[in-house]
């Protein structure tokens, strides 16, 4: 074997996932066909629930000063993201290509091995591994590993080469993206729906302005270069009447409405996460976010695969997981380019929807949703609050020193919290140590909202869920430490 795992595709999701690998020991190597990274970034900003994942791996503060924002919207459409109480503010103008160089950064100093201008061009699957054939620098050649990962975008040859069932509507438009130089424009930050289309305007750091055209009854074409900025301009100035033409495009780049989703994201040993398992309109930011976290529930389970220490089927619940996620993800971003894109005959549709975001309960669940807080796996029955959901933020005294849920999840360990100084708990969850981190941790203050006022103990993942819980969890502890984190060192 060449590596335990070879990834394909150094966007936000290969990266991430091959940092999540190499915090549990293992071997990875990425190959990306670009010789260096475009500095283009159609993402932009992160999500709340991304920051707090960044921020659970101690890699938030790589980002410097983040400029936040309660302000979000839905289909256009105006919500207040700050009802979410308890939750990271989302970040609003760190460009993707900033993001790509500090995952690159954290990937490679953990020792994964980052290997450009190297293409995929084929694989072979059997019962031991997986062997690609490679173009790069010096010819074309072959590795092998255990497990092949593609997060290689909407076009992923991983997915094409394995097989993957693909089923989704083709696009039906147009649309248009790029960044500015030289022109003053009224910001449209969550944008403005014209007669012949939608538009969208932000300033970035640096003088740069970033717009969106969206024009109606413009056929897709699959373009193998960026558009031409002239075919940007003439659209602007259809939709808004402004001219653009005097501007300097930085980068200049299309997209389309194309709604699809794999069917399984595993198959075998061949696995897909990102955009090359999902692709949909990039409504509300939330395409890189959930690759990201696609990696993070995806790389604790494979490293336990791999390393031969996971439950029989940890790793199935990767696509039962995840594949639920994706398919609410491309249900809101239809409902939402529905809202933005169609014409007048939508407007009732949108008057509805606005006097409905006025209630609190309807802006916490739409908002939720864009966020990725809402998400909630099967971790087993219970009645505890938290089951199944992310870990929130809890300030913690461990002995004689100041921590928090947040810290305890540097390392991407398993992490048993005892909040009452339970020697009997610590005692059942000893054989586990290996794999689980278990802390006694005396917590500050607990709100209500948290979901932790008489909590005794929780179970979180390395991904940052809850898996267990006292009081409230139906089967006792050492049943949820096998299923998450495999038979114990004494079996």
């Amino acid at each position: 074997m060449d590596a335990e795992v070879i990834v394909v595709g150094a966007g936000p999701a290969g990266l991430t996932l091959a940092a999540e690998l190499r915090l549990a020991g293992v071997d990875v190597i990425v190959l990306e066909r670009l010789d260096e990274r475009t500095g283009e970034s159609r993402g932009l900003g992160f999500t709340a629930r991304t920051m707090e994942v960044f921020d659970q791996r101690g890699i938030l503060s790589r980002f410097g000063e983040v400029e936040t924002s309660t302000q979000g919207h839905f289909g256009g459409l105006p919500v207040d993201f700050g009802v979410l109480e308890g939750a990271w503010q989302a970040a609003k103008t760190v460009p993707q290509s900033v993001t790509e160089t500090h995952l690159e950064e954290w990937a490679t100093s953990l020792g994964a091995d980052l290997r450009r201008s190297h293409e995929l061009l084929s694989l072979d699957e059997d019962e031991d591994g997986v062997t690609v054939e490679v173009r790069g620098p010096e010819g074309t050649h072959t590795l092998r590993a255990a497990y092949l990962v593609g997060c290689d975008g909407g076009r992923s040859t991983v997915r094409k080469s394995a097989g993957f069932d693909f089923p989704g509507t083709p696009a039906t438009m147009e649309m248009f993206l790029a960044d500015l130089k030289g022109v003053e424009l009224q910001p449209r930050m969550i944008g403005e729906t014209l007669p012949g289309g939608m538009v969208m305007v932000g300033p970035l750091p640096g003088g740069i302005t970033r717009i969106i055209v969206c024009e109606r009854g413009t056929p897709p074409r699959r373009r193998d270069t960026p558009p031409p900025f002239t075919e940007v301009a003439d659209a602007w100035k259809r939709l808004t009447g402004e001219d653009i033409s005097h501007a300097e495009p930085v980068w200049v780049s299309s997209f389309g409405d194309a709604t699809r989703q794999v069917t399984e994201y595993r198959r075998g040993r061949v696995i897909l996460a990102g955009d090359s398992a999902h692709t949909h309109l990039p409504a509300g930011g939330q395409g890189m976010n959930t690759s990201i976290q696609d990696a993070v529930n995806l790389g604790w389970k494979l490293a336990a695969t791999v390393k031969d220490r996971a439950p029989r089927d940890l790793l199935d619940t990767y696509h039962s997981e995840r594949h639920a996620v994706g398919r609410r993800l491309l249900m809101n971003t239809r409902a939402q380019g529905l809202l933005f894109l169609s014409g007048p005959e939508i407007q009732p549709l949108r008057d509805v929807f606005s006097e409905l975001i006025r209630f609190e309960d309807v802006s916490r669940h739409l908002a939720a949703m864009v966020s990725g807080l809402e998400i909630s796996y099967d971790v087993g029955s219970g009645t505890h609050p938290l089951l199944g959901r992310r870990m929130p933020h809890l300030d913690l005294t461990v002995g004689d020193r100041r921590t928090s849920s947040t810290e305890l999840l540097h390392s991407a360990r398993g992490v048993l919290l005892d909040l009452a100084d339970n020697p009997k708990l610590r005692a059942r969850a000893a054989a586990w140590s290996d794999r689980v981190d278990v802390v006694t941790g005396l917590p500050a203050a607990v709100s209500e909202a948290a979901g932790l006022r008489g909590t005794t103990a929780v179970l979180i993942r390395p991904d940052g869920y809850v898996a267990w819980a006292a009081p409230g969890t139906h089967h006792d502890l050492p049943m949820a430490l096998e299923r998450w984190f495999g038979r114990p060192r004494s079996a």
